[in-house]
């Protein structure tokens, strides 16, 4: 019998893409709630976002790559 194997947490795109996130807002000098202000986004969803526990929408991606003056593609790129 076959067992599925879990991939480790460091592998999972969401948990990448949030310490992507994560690391682009720390740089642009921002906290979770000044760039949830930014982004019109909730602060309680970006902390899932960032700690890979939420599944982002690209609509979301496109709504925080500007309030980072940066490219949606920037936050994509460690993927």
């Amino acid at each position: 019998m076959t067992t599925k194997r879990s991939h480790p947490k460091h592998t999972d795109p969401r948990v990448v893409f949030g310490q992507q996130l994560a690391a682009l807002r720390r740089e642009a000098g921002l906290f979770q709630q000044g760039l949830a202000l930014e982004s019109g986004l909730a602060r309680s969803y970006l902390d899932g976002v960032e700690r890979g526990q939420r599944n982002i929408a690209l609509l979301n991606i496109c709504r925080l790559a500007p309030a980072l003056s940066i490219r949606p593609s920037e936050l994509l790129q460690t993927l």
